[in-house]
């Protein structure tokens, strides 16, 4: 076996050994953070998407439940409303990708992430819960970011860019596909486009599988 396919292997296995332990703490205490961590990304991309197409942000809330809300009157309301769920998508390629481009340079998108997330939450989370986790996750990155090795923060960036993106295809599935009444992103975007629900939340899980099936395919060739 030439040093190629045995990069390849290390790869596959620890990209197999990390999904395998994502996936088994799913609905534990371990993961649940994390789980947070995606809806205020969620959020968040809703308000980015508001401000960059004329709108503003007046609110944005997390509950201890893994819900979440952005009060982001104005703007263009489709891509406002079709931020979320890709947004936290794209939020996870980023951080596997500058993980897996730039490792040594890993502790600086970690402290770069964690400054995003507590200036957001600073600006505009104004529920306690909200403000307490944002700025409780925000100073445990930049904690690792500044003591950790460049190593670490790279594990600990696909970890939470792999969540991303896994939460994201899940939450599509649970949210829109199998309760399609719920007031979702997608419900809304019906309302506004008349495109029913379920086709949006197709299309959407769509493209987070093609999504990920291209950022592993990217992460494969260059291991």
């Amino acid at each position: 076996m030439n040093d190629r396919s045995k990069r390849r292997v290390r790869f596959l296995a620890a990209f197999v050994g990390l999904f395998a332990a994502v996936w088994l703490l799913w609905d534990t205490p371990f993961v649940y953070p994390v789980k947070l961590f995606v809806v205020l990304l969620h959020e968040i991309s809703h308000g980015l998407a508001t401000l960059a197409t004329g709108g503003r942000i007046l609110a944005i809330e997390v509950t201890p439940r893994e819900g979440g809300l952005c009060r982001c009157p104005g703007g263009n309301a489709f891509l406002s409303l079709s931020a979320g769920y890709l947004g936290s998508l794209l939020w996870g390629g980023l951080m596997i990708w500058g993980a897996e481009r730039f490792p040594t340079l890993s502790s600086w998108f970690s402290a770069a992430l964690a400054v995003i997330v507590g200036g957001m939450t600073l600006l505009f989370a104004q529920q306690s819960f909200a403000v307490a986790f944002g700025l409780a996750f925000s100073a445990a990155l930049l904690a690792v970011a500044w003591r950790a090795s460049a190593g670490v923060n790279r594990v600990l960036l696909t970890a939470l860019g792999l969540t991303s993106c896994l939460y994201a295809v899940l939450d599509i599935k649970s949210d829109i596909l199998d309760r399609p009444e719920l007031r979702s992103d997608a419900r809304m975007l019906a309302e506004l486009t008349g495109v029913p629900t379920l086709l949006w939340g197709g299309l959407w899980i769509a493209v987070a599988l093609l999504f990920c099936f291209v950022l592993f395919r990217w992460a494969w060739r260059r291991a």
